[in-house]
This record gives C-alpha cells, structure tokens and sequence, in this order.
C-alpha cells in the first residue's frame, strides 16, 4: 500500500499549506456584496484575519449558536440541557454571551493587528455594515459562510457556500487542521441562504445582541475605556488582595476587661494571619511600645491550634501585667504554655507534637544559626507555624533574617514567591559586603548595605514581615486613635551630657585604650586552641569559637573603660589573676580551655548578655591539654598580655577621682528634669550599675532601687509596683531605678518618662529597647526625654567640648577596625557618625528616615471599599490587561536595579505583571532598548491619580512595542535561575554535600537489608537535607559518624540516632517541584504620553 496521499481537489479547504479557509475566502469576499455566517461560535479576536478582504462587502450577517460546550470552555450553559423548557430567555443569551465574549478578549493576544479587527468590528457595527444575532432555539453544530454577489450570473458566480468544521476564528481560518468543503451550485447557495434567513428570523434582536457586544468590549473588556483614576484603584486593588478581606470576622470573644480594641493592632492580626497561612511564619515586628505580646495573643485567638511560647525568663513572671502568661490567661488562650529560651531541650524531651504554632519572642536573639540552642529551637519549630516577635528582628546584616527565617522556610525549597534558594539569595548579599572595608571603604560599604536592605526588604520582608513604625501608626490610625483617647507621647532628640576629664586622666584613657586593642596585644589567654599555639587536631569550629572568643574579650575590656572607672579596673583585676593562673597552669603542665566554652559564649552574645560571659569565663570550666601540645609562642604571648594588663593597672592606679560619677551627681542635683519624678538609669554592666546604684542612694536619693539578672523575683515585683503604670498596685516606695538591659526587654517602666543612659549605648538597637521601656502605650505623660553621657576633654567652649567626644568616639572605633561591628552591633555605623546616630530621634524610636509607607496605600483601598462599595465592586470586576493612560504623572525613577536603562523622553508604558504571588513592575520607554524594573512605591507615585482626571488617547501602534519590552523585561526578570530554582544534586555545601553524596550512593541506596519503611525514612532525610531543612549542628555530627564508617547498616543507624524525629513529623510547605511555573499574566497597563 502506497504512503502518498491523493491531491487535495479544490472544493475541500483542510488549512494545510497553502490551502487555508482564510485564503479562500479573501479571493471571493471581494466579489462578494453580502456575507452570511452561521457559526458554533464567533471569535472576534480572530475577525482581524478577514476584516481587510471585507472592506468591500455591503452587508455582513454573522448568526452565532451558544450551546457548543467545548467552544466555551465549560463556561456558564444558558439552559439547562435535562430541562423541559430547555430554551433560555433573552437576558440569559446576553448575559452569557457576554460573559463568553469578555473572556475571549482576555484571553487573546496581545496585537496592533487584533485590537484594529475588533475596533473595525464595533465600528462596523455602529454603521449597520455589520449585524449578529444569537440562536437560542436548538444547538447549531454546523459551520456555514454563503457569499452572495451583486448581480449574480448563471454558471459563473450565482452565490458560493463553504460548510463544515471551521467556526469564525483564527484556528479556524487557518490554524487548526479542518475539513471544509466549497460549493458552488446555484441550488446549494440558494437553499443555503434561504435556510439561514429562516433562521435569523428566530434569532435575538440585533439590537440586543449589538448592545451586549458594544458595552462588553467598551466598557468591560482590556480594550475598554477606563479612566485613569480607575486603573489606579484597580494597581491597589489587586496589590493588597491578600488585605481586603473581611476584618470583622476576627474573633473578639474572651477579650480581657477594659481592653482597647484598636484598628491598628487588628490589621496587624489580619495581615499576619494571612502571611502565616500562605508562609508557614510571620515576623510581628512593630517598633518597641505598640503592643507586639497583645497583638500576639490577639492573633492566638484566631488560631486552630495550641501554642507553645519560647521567651526569655524575665518575660515569664505572671506577677508582671505585660509578661506572656499573664497576657494570654487573660485573653484565654486554650491551651497554650510558656517557656523559657533556656528549657528547649526540656520542651523537645516532654514532646511538642500537640503544638500547632509557636511564638517565639525576642527572636532576633536567634539570628546566629551554629550554636546548639538554635538547633533545638529548629527541631521545636518544624512543621508549625512559627511567629516570630521582635522589634529589631533584622539590624543591618542579611544574616540576621537568614537564621529566623529559616525557622519555618527551608533554606533551598522556599515558598516566598520567585525566591526558591534562600541560600543563593542571602549568600549573594553576603557576598556584595565582601572586600569593603566597613571603615575604609565607608561610603561604597554603607551603598551595599543600604542595596541589601532594600532588596531584603523587596524580596522577602514585604511576604513575611508585619512592621509598622509609630509615625505610621499615628499618620493612618490616627482617627482611630483619638477615638480611643490614645496619644503616643513625643520623643526628644537624645540630650548628651558630657564629663570631662583632665589633662592625665586623658592621657590614661587614651593610652589604655591604645594597648588593649593594639596588635601587640594578643589575648592569647582567651583562644589556646588557635593553631599559631596549639599543635594538636582541632575543628575549624572550635578555632573559629575561641577567636570569637578574643575578640570579645577585647570589645570587653573597651565597653568597661568607657562604663566607669570602677567597672574598668574591677575587670582589670580579674584579667590579671586570670592570667596568672593561666601561666602558673601552664608551668605545672596542663592548658585549661573548653570547646563547648566558647560556644556557649556565642549564645550569651546573641542574648547581649556581657555579664553572663564574664561570669563564665571566671568559672573556668574547662578541659585540660597537656602542655606539650602547645608551642612556646603560647606562653610568650600570654606572659606579654600579662605585662600589659599589669603596666596599665599601674597606670590607672595614679588616677585618684571618677570624673563620670562626679558630673553625673552634678546633673542628677541641677537638673530640674532629675530632681522629681522617678528616673531610669540604665547600664550594660552589673558592676557599674551596682556601684551607681549605691553612690546615688548614699548622695542623691535615698528611694533608689538596683536591679540586675542576679536580683530576686520578689524584687522584680517591687519594680512592676513601682514603676509599670499597668500594676494594679502603683507604690511610691522608689524614684530611681538604676538597671542592666535585663530589663530593656519585655518590661513597662512606663512611669518614669525619662531614661538616662549611664554608659554609651553603642548600640543604639539597644538604646531603643531601653527607651522603649517608658514609651508605650498608653502612657500619661506628653513628652519622653533621653540622656546619654559622653566623655570629652577639659574644656569651656561647648562647640569643642562636643568635638573632642566624638574624637574619642571616633578613637574608639577606629583602634577597633572591623571589630567595631562587635561593639556598635550596627553594620552601617562608622567612625564618623556614631555620635550624631546615638543622639537621633530614630536611634530611641526605631523609625527609619525612609518616610514612605505601604499602609498609605493601602488605607486609600480600604477607605473607597468602606465608603464607596460600587465604586469598589466596580473596580473588583475590572479585567486584566486593563489600560489607562497617566498624562501628567510625575517622571519615576527607577528601583535600583542591575539592569535598568536610562530613562529617555516619553512616551512611556508601565506594566504591572504577575507570576503566581509574585508581582512586578515595569517601564518601557519608546526610546530605550529595554524595560526597566519598578519598585512598588515608584510605582504607586505614579499612578496615583484623582477622579477628575481624563482619560488620554492610547495609540495602539505606540501601545504594543512597549508592552512587549516590558514583557521581556518580566520574562527576563522570572527565568528560573540559581537563586530562584535549587536542583537536588546543587543542594547545599560543604558537609550537606558530602551528606548528599554518601546517602544517594549506590551501595548505600541499594543495600538489601533496608525494609521499605526504612527507605521510605532514607529517603526523608534525603529530602530534608536536599530543602535545607536540618541543623548545623546534627548534620555535622551525622557527617562526622559517616566519616569513621563505609557500612550501610553503620549509616543507616547513625541516621535513625540523630535525625531528630520531629524533622521528619509532616511535610512542610513546599512548592511542587515538578509542577509547572505558575502563568505570567499582564494585570495593567498605564501609558504616560
């Protein structure tokens, strides 16, 4: 039997080649007067096929059959086909037809030559040229185009007739394979036409039919008029549909008596409840004082499930009015419980299987992700939904965020949208500070940091993190606010008091300074196991650790010679035997150091807690070497530091006076701010605070209270009694309270409206949480106000006085280089703006200098669905791909993008575009060879429009190149990369690699002795390990164990021992990574003539 196919006569019309319907009818149309289509269905994004060769027809007829199912996409049947009374009424064919048509038109692409056909369809409309009708009375399956000339001529053009399977469309002009067949007969054209014209009679009124498809593409269709105003509703609308909700919904039952339901906190609950289900996690990060621990329980009480809280034990006193357990028993949480950040392992033992949610408060405290704690806290987290609380939850290294977000995203499989690889990510803005040094290279290193803010704020913050400062609270809820008979008091600029010293005690301050972070001073006492000295095998780990170690110890010694003079030489002296032990060991043949020693600093320095590493430190737990495994240079240097601590103890024990606590009892006697009401003094130190306290009660005032980490919890209830304004007891028994940062956090001192900062804050993170102690909610007084003290050289012109402090500032973080980070915990202070940043009003309120907000925007929605439903309904109903135009919208400027194009003279074309939850902005101009990328607020500015303005004309020939440059600009910007896409076999590095190797090995995978259940559990941990998913800590230790065996069973029991059993509890939410990317869509467009 032959392969080759017949030739195809000319009446049958297939679309192969050449031989296309479409073709067909431009060479008879032109001799055609009337032309009449009886069609399943007429798609009028396909009439731009046919509208030049129809130009000359007289009179076009289109009659259209609604009920062809698989035309219309399962869309809405216009009767119900088991019914009697099967034929639909009128309304219902418009209605549906219309429906139909509007989907169509949003469907179709993006054509000059598209949008001219259907602009020539209404046209010819209008002009009687063009009618349609709609058949109710029974399906039409068939497909019927009769031509009909002027002057019809016997046997050489009567009339033609093509029928078969072709609808009026593009796939059916020419793009699908069909089966059509031309007649030519006068009695197939004249009976053609004659059923047809039976057929149009019964049709619906064309009067109807032409409304409908007028309105439906002039008013509801992306080709429609909208106004500029209108796209501007539509760009927020569609922006913040996660937000517009219904907000009254959330439960307000068993609220506690008197408490003030304020708009503020219930968005906050809104929009955090709707981050934590779509994310798994939400950071709650108001500035300090708006009442993050109420909208916590708030938000408790919208939950399905139990919750397990993890705080710091200062915030577990149910004495306290504002502490955990007493907020959520008030609020009547069910079945929640409370623990401490220490107890974890103790959680993990009594099982955490019922929790459904954790709080985690004060999670900035976790940004480290190496120590054991945190590991802990990742195995209690797994598989929940975890909400993050903290009012600094990121200062200024990625990092920060990195760990905490990693508590409920894996690392390498993150839902966030268009950011898959966390790990990339955050590693790429690691990796843009790389080579600047913080001090040297100031200006280019602050760029970096600010670029990674932004992007860290644009790429992952805006899905996870719910922060509002005090100036936008005040700006959008004001109303609400005055309502409720709420103020939030003013903050005061920080006022700096200066102590002087004289001429030598300059001097000695100086020089101290000078030797202890000087190069010839080693520490070497504080990292023993540095492989400069000791010679024996160690982990990188532990090296890493105890150089940590040094320099802390040097940040130490630096903060407590500027805290007081007494703290300073108390620490001095405990340096010094320190060392003495430490070389008479040595003599005797042992070394004591420890490897978990240095690991747990880590963690009190997390916590801020420069005591608690003190205290540590001086408890020599240790692990003894043998001196044998250290090389001579150990002792040398140690014996060297030695000599310095002891030459300056020399020194400072010439220096006969404290200058600080001298000009402090000055101020504390002459300011009339100092002499009434009640005062908080706040040190880092325990020593300092120890020795001011009791200096200020000896000559000061004698109702003085000193509270430190080591005070009792009945002496903390005497602070709440005295100096929250929430006690119920409200006593007088104190004025002064003289204080470490154990209470910076989680405490109302909101009686006192001042906070007098004892030593520099150099952090001023930490400046804001002590500030925010007396700054809350609530409180009664109008105006808060903020001393710190500094020290300066002996002098009477006030100008230099202030000049020779920040020369000491200056001093300070200069000898300390890249160390000063440690000290300012700050990575975009420098040297040169340290003072200024310290005595700023956002260093105590924690408001960024950016004033742009998102709740503006987001307000004006919410207003216009509260005060305008139709309006807003209207809007809702709006399609994609909808246009306006902007005339005179001011000229954006483009986010910082890599890519980004200089910005030439208009016209221009802004874009908004999603893929899934990601949305994207962009802009092209009609003389740049590509689109640049937006960001939101850029954006918004310009769309943001009024009522009154007019709508431009769009020139369609204008319009298209523009898009399609902002949609090479979106394809560009969602290609999956490296950073957005993480195959398995890229997965991790370093030992989740080797991990990943040993577990996918032949040998291993095949080992015949494994039950189905244990593969099923291999392949878990294989999983778990390929999304980043599981801790430092086991996967070195599990890495460690696989390194002394090539056994399967060996391997496969050291996984069952150490992969925590709650890694492996339920899957966490993940994207399918075999399902296809989510669609690209065009939401808007705004054309800027």
């Amino acid at each position: 039997m032959s392969d080759s196919h017949p030739p195809t006569p000319k009446k049958f019309l297939t679309n192969q080649g050449d031989n296309t319907l479409s073709k067909r009818l431009e060479k008879i149309l032109p001799l055609t007067q009337d032309f009449d289509c009886l069609v399943g269905y007429f798609f009028i994004s396909g009439f731009f096929r046919l509208y030049p060769a129809l130009e000359s027809v007289k009179k076009i007829r289109i009659l259209i059959g609604l009920k062809n199912e698989q035309v219309v996409h399962g869309l809405i049947q216009i009767a119900n086909e088991d019914s009697a009374e099967s034929v639909p009424s009128t309304a219902e064919v418009k209605r549906t037809f219309g429906g139909m048509m509007r989907s169509e038109l949003i469907q179709a692409q993006d054509s000059l030559a598209i949008e001219t056909g259907i602009r020539k369809f209404i046209e010819w409309i209008r002009s009687d040229k063009l009618e349609v009708k709609l058949y109710r009375e029974q399906n039409i399956h068939a497909k019927v185009y009769i031509m009909t000339p002027e002057h019809p001529v016997q046997d050489v053009n009567h009339g033609y007739v093509i029928t078969g399977s072709s609808n009026l469309s593009h796939s059916g002009l020419e793009g699908n394979l069909e089966f059509n067949v031309l007649l030519a007969e006068p009695e197939e054209h004249d009976y053609a036409l004659h059923r047809f014209n039976e057929l149009w009679a019964d049709a619906v009124d064309v009067k109807d039919v032409h409304d409908t498809i007028i309105t439906t593409v002039e008013k509801e269709s992306p080709f429609a008029f909208f106004t500029p105003y209108e796209l501007y509703l539509k760009f927020l609308a569609d922006y913040f549909r996660d937000y517009l909700g219904d907000r009254s919904k959330l439960n307000a039952e068993n609220l506690p008596q008197n408490f003030k339901k304020l708009q503020y906190q219930e968005d906050a609950v809104f929009t955090a409840q709707q981050m934590l289900k779509t994310y798994g996690g939400v950071f709650l990060a108001d500035v300090v004082g708006l009442g993050k621990t109420y909208i916590s329980a708030l938000l408790a009480l919208q939950l399905d499930g139990r919750c397990l809280v993890i705080a710091s034990p200062s915030l577990l006193d149910e004495n306290s009015p504002g502490s955990w357990p007493r907020v959520l028993r008030d609020f009547c949480i069910p079945g929640h419980k409370c623990v401490s950040i220490g107890k974890l392992e103790e959680v993990l033992e009594q099982g955490v299987e019922f929790y459904k949610y954790v709080f985690i408060d004060e999670s900035h405290r976790f940004k480290g992700d190496s120590t054991q704690r945190y590991e802990l806290l990742t195995r209690i987290c797994q598989n929940k939904g975890v909400i993050l609380v903290s009012a600094t939850p990121y200062n200024n290294a990625p990092d920060d965020i990195y760990s905490q977000l990693k508590l409920f995203q894996p690392a390498r499989n993150s839902t966030i949208p268009g950011l898959r690889n966390l790990e990339t990510f955050f590693e790429k803005l690691r990796n843009r500070l790389k080579g600047l040094h913080r001090l040297d290279d100031a200006e280019d290193y602050l760029a970096a940091v600010e670029l990674n803010a932004q992007e860290l704020r644009d790429r992952v913050l805006k899905y996870v993190m719910v922060r509002r400062t005090r100036r936008e609270v005040e700006e959008f809820y004001g109303e609400d606010l005055k309502k409720q008979k709420i103020w939030f008091p003013k903050v005061n600029d920080p006022i700096p008091l200066l102590y002087q010293l004289k001429p030598k005690e300059s001097a000695v301050f100086t020089s101290t300074l000078e030797s202890i972070t000087s190069s010839d001073f080693h520490y070497a006492r504080y990292q023993p196991l540095n492989p400069l000295y000791f010679t024996g095998p160690i982990e990188d780990r532990a090296v890493q650790g105890q150089r940590n170690l040094a320099k802390f110890m040097k940040i130490l010694l630096v903060k407590r010679l500027e805290s007081s003079f007494y703290a300073f030489q108390k620490t001095l002296g405990r340096f010094i035997h320190s060392h003495q032990l430490v070389l008479q060991a040595f003599d005797d043949g042992f070394v004591y150091t420890s490897k978990k020693h240095s690991h747990k600093v880590l963690e009190f320095l997390e916590d801020g807690d420069d005591d608690a590493i003190d205290a540590l430190i001086q408890a020599e737990k240790a692990e003894r070497f043998a001196t044998a495994e250290f090389t001579p240079i150990f002792r040398e240097h140690v014996a060297s530091d030695l000599a310095v601590l002891q030459e300056v103890q020399r020194v400072w024990k010439t220096i006969k006076r404290d200058p600080k606590w001298v000009e402090f009892k000055r101020e504390l006697a002459a300011q009339p701010a100092f002499k009434k009401g009640k005062l908080i003094i706040f040190s880092e130190f325990a020593d300092t605070a120890c020795y001011l306290a009791a200096g200020i009660k000896k000559e000061v005032d004698d109702k003085t209270l000193l509270f430190s980490a080591a005070s009792s919890p009945a002496l903390r209830r005497e602070v709440i009694a005295n100096f929250d304004a929430n006690s119920s007891e409200n006593r007088d028994d104190y004025r002064i309270l003289v204080t470490t940062d154990v209470l910076a956090e989680g405490v109302n001192l909101h009686r006192s409206a001042t906070v007098i900062n004892y030593d520099i804050p150099w952090n001023p993170t930490r400046m804001m949480q002590r500030v925010g102690r007396v700054n809350r909610v609530g409180t009664k007084f109008k105006a808060l106000f903020t001393y710190n003290f500094f020290p300066t050289d002996e002098g009477n012109d006030e100008i230099a006085l202030t000049e020779a402090a920040k020369s000491k500032i200056h001093a300070f973080i200069t000898l300390l280089g890249n160390d000063a980070r440690l000290l300012t915990g700050d990575e975009k202070i420098t040297s040169h703006n340290l003072f200024d940043r310290i005595n700023s009003k956002e260093a105590v309120e924690g408001d960024p200098a950016e004033p742009k907000s998102e709740l503006k925007y987001l307000g004006q929605i919410l207003a216009v669905k509260q005060t305008k439903p139709e309006l807003f309904q209207r809007i809702l109903a709006l399609p994609p791909k909808a246009r306006s135009t902007r005339a005179h919208a001011p000229e954006p400027a483009a986010a910082d993008h890599p890519d980004a194009a200089p910005a030439p003279d208009r016209p221009a074309l802004i874009t908004y575009f999603r893929q899934g939850r990601l949305d994207k902005f962009f802009r092209a101009h009609a003389g740049a060879d590509r689109a640049e990328e937006l960001d939101f607020f850029t954006t918004a500015e310009t769309l943001e429009t009024t009522a009154k303005e007019p709508r431009q004309d769009i020139p369609p020939a204008h319009f298209y190149p523009l898009l399609d440059k902002n949609k090479e600009g979106f394809q560009k910007a969602t290609t999956p990369s490296l950073e957005t896409l993480a195959p398995p076999t890229a997965a991790g590095s370093g030992n989740e690699a080797i991990l990943l190797k040993r577990l996918q090995a032949k040998d291993f995978r095949a080992y015949a002795a494994l039950t189905p259940d244990d593969r099923k559990f291999a392949a878990a941990v294989r999983q778990i390990i390929t999304d980043g998913r599981v801790g430092k800590h086991t996967i070195r230790k599990v890495k460690e164990a696989f390194d002394k065996t090539a056994d399967p069973a060996e391997m496969f029991a050291i996984l069952r021992k150490e992969i925590a059993r709650q890694y492996l509890l339920g899957p966490a939410p993940k994207p399918d990574k075999d399902a296809p990317p989510a669609a690209r869509e065009v939401i808007l467009s705004s054309y800027l003539p």
